[in-house]
């Protein structure tokens, strides 16, 4: 799983959507993007007549991006309201049953921290009382969160240790600054605040626990929970247990685990009924479709089944977004979630006893987050779309936008965005977005293309307007380039046989899916055929290093910009915190498919690498280790003289975290790409 703002927000009025737009004049550069604001979450208050949202924007000074919590009505009269101002990233919001305040875990300092603390907070809407820490005051951080409205109390888990006995326990502890393999365990220990607010154990149990949801009126509690915090065991092992009247069960795994598609899942956005008698959760897959899995308790016994994928608008069956989907149940058996569909994410419900759809949003823009309140027909939803970034709404009409947190960037000269399509050399239709710099036109002189690959690969690519440093959106169009984003096989939204294909053919049919694609846009008269680059980060990067490591490849790459990229997937298994990844698409570990890895290896081609290659990664990246970059860059710098630079920006994992370096890349890749795409 290579996975993967001025600062104010304008209510949008209904006058000012049907007025005739601004003049776009504008021209988007990389600085821009320290401007652009996102909302990450949202909250509907118990009555549907407010909206809670998490605004994320950037500050230069700290150099990170910081979550503030802020509120809407919902009938789009009202201007938004800001409750909190100082930057301590509130997230995961859960309005009081009284709907006078919002609970958020949030990194704010006390009077008494040297640095903030993860607590659970109060939030009072009416601000006249300052934030009140709804966890205890204590030195360790709080791992997640969840509110039971009937009862009144919240419910938060702490990191614990587990000590592990065999014969070398006493050597070990003898020698304990020694950094060992095994020998202790992070594992959770749970929390209710009881009525007079004084925090009582729940249980402390001998697992850890990555997310859980309670149950309205607080009697269970279900749990994604392994056996240490790592994620080899996360992905493979982990599974839903329930906790009620003190004892803790395991309904059925084999659904998830033995008897699915591959073993090694992730379990995550767990969801009870508003009656708690049934939860649900997605099962994320690499290189399978995603699946809703359903636990109930019948008889006395629990029992787990997996959600029927039903047609949706395509006559498919429906793909949950890839990575998951939020889980809202409107009632005691109609489920909400988001699926996807070439490119687009729409928002679905289905009744999970009669297996059938009951609604379908059936949009063509991209949703990010929603909500939906038990029983009542209200919901909010944050969107986007080939016309801006996205907005929060409360429907599809233009006087449903509810709030425009970037309108700023009504007068920017966006890219024009379409979904394009073309035959992969089996004749299979691949797709996806492409970006055409702000008024060009059919007709018009061929442009330089950069074909920015997505990473995953279970994911997509989504056509909507985005401004993403890690894989080349926006920047580039702004900057005169089309840019091609294809949905390779094994991208999600296309059918579950275009999702699995790739499984034991990596460095291959999607490589071919790609060329094809860059084929498609040069007879079109889009691409100009001596000016092509090809970009992209994590799973992006690395089939970024197996397009430069072609023989003889069907179109010339004058330039890439490689973003932590695997060069040998051996050591990818062996090094990288997910080495179930590899097993699933290479059917195995090495010594059971060794000519899979080999064929599936870039490493083995770079005697054939002519391409100029920008290279970057995070120094802490442990998803895809810098060692690859590393590696690549002597292959090339060493031994090939092929024109390169290594940009390894010291403590960034996976993702780039601070403005300044990802400002920095998106300057290195225009800079390199400006030098090398030249006539």
């Amino acid at each position: 799983m290579r996975r993967l703002l001025p600062f104010f927000v304008l209510l949008v009025a209904a006058a000012r959507l049907t007025a005739a737009p601004p003049e776009r004049t504008h021209d988007i550069v990389p600085a821009d993007y320290a401007s652009v604001n996102a909302i990450t979450e949202i909250a509907l208050s118990p009555d549907g007549k407010q909206v809670a949202y998490c605004l994320a924007t950037w500050d230069k000074k700290s150099d990170r991006r910081a979550t503030e919590l802020w509120v809407v009505d919902t009938d789009g009269k009202g201007k938004p309201k800001q409750l909190t101002t100082d930057r301590a990233n509130d997230r995961h919001p859960k309005w009081s049953a009284d709907g006078k305040a919002i609970y958020v875990l949030s990194d704010r300092k006390r009077k008494d921290d040297t640095k903030g603390i993860t607590r659970v907070w109060k939030i009072w809407l009416d601000g006249v009382m300052p934030p009140v820490a709804a966890s205890p005051d204590s030195r360790e951080p709080v791992t997640g969160f969840d509110y039971a409205p009937k009862i009144d109390r919240i419910y938060y888990a702490y990191d614990a240790t587990a000590t592990d006995k065999d014969d070398f326990s006493a050597l070990r502890e003898k020698f304990g600054k020694i950094d060992y393999g095994h020998g202790k365990r992070t594992v959770s220990e749970m929390y209710m605040n009881n009525d007079d607010g004084v925090p009582e154990k729940v249980f402390a149990g001998n697992r850890y626990i990555r997310e859980f949801a309670v149950t309205r009126d607080g009697k269970r509690i279900a749990m994604v929970s392994a056996i240490d915090d790592s994620v080899v065991k996360s992905e493979g092992e982990s599974r839903v247990d329930v906790w009620e009247a003190g004892k803790i069960i395991t309904p059925p795994t084999d659904v998830y685990r033995a008897k699915a598609a591959s073993p090694y899942a992730w379990l995550e956005n767990l969801a009870w009924n508003p009656d708690g008698t049934k939860y649900a959760f997605c099962c994320i897959h690499d290189a399978y479709p995603a699946e809703v899995i359903l636990g109930e308790l019948k008889e006395g016994k629990w029992t787990t089944k997996r959600l029927k994928r039903v047609a949706n608008a395509q006559k498919t069956p429906f793909q949950v977004r890839g990575y998951g989907s939020p889980l809202k149940w409107v009632d005691a058996t109609r489920l909400s979630f988001l699926e996807e569909s070439a490119g687009t994410v729409g928002w679905l419900g289905v009744d999970v006893e009669r297996g059938d759809t009951v609604v379908n949003s059936g949009t063509s823009e991209v949703i990010y987050a929603f909500d939906r309140l038990p029983g009542a027909k209200i919901a909010a939803f944050v969107s986007g779309s080939y016309q801006g970034f996205p907005m929060l709404r409360r429907g599809w009409n233009a006087e449903d936008v509810l709030l425009d947190p970037n309108p700023h960037t009504a007068t920017w000269k966006f890219p024009t965005i379409s979904h394009v399509t073309w035959k992969a050399p089996d004749g299979v239709s691949v797709g996806g977005p492409l970006e055409l710099p702000h008024g060009w036109k059919k007709g018009d002189k061929p442009l330089p293309l950069v074909v920015a690959i997505h990473g995953g690969p279970t994911t997509a690519s989504y056509n909507d307007q985005r401004f993403d440093p890690h894989n080349g959106r926006l920047y580039f169009a702004a900057k005169g380039y089309a840019v091609l984003c294809p949905n390779y096989r094994g991208s999600t939204g296309y059918g579950d046989k275009f999702l699995t294909d790739l499984v034991g053919n990596e460095n291959d049919i999607e490589v071919k899916d790609i060329i094809a694609g860059i084929q498609h846009l040069i007879k079109e008269g889009i691409a100009d055929p001596e000016r092509i680059a090809v970009m992209g980060w994590s799973n992006g990067g690395y089939l970024t290093n197996c397009l430069i490591a072609l023989k003889n490849p069907a179109v010339k790459i004058k330039a890439a910009s490689s973003g932590a990229g695997i060069l040998d997937t051996v050591a990818e298994w062996g090094f990288n915190d997910e080495p179930a990844y590899p097993m699933v698409f290479k059917k195995g570990p090495p010594w059971e498919q060794p000519e899979l890895y080999k064929k599936s290896s870039p490493i083995y081609g770079i005697g054939n690498v002519t391409t100029p290659t920008l290279i970057h990664v995070g120094g802490n990246d442990v998803r895809c280790p810098p060692g690859h970059s590393r590696m690549l860059y002597r292959a090339l710098k060493e031994y090939k003289n092929v024109p390169t630079q290594l940009c390894e920006y010291p403590g960034q994992p996976h993702g780039l975290g601070t403005l300044t370096f990802r400002t920095a890349k998106m300057e290195w890749d225009l800079a390199w790409f400006e030098k090398y795409l030249k006539k």
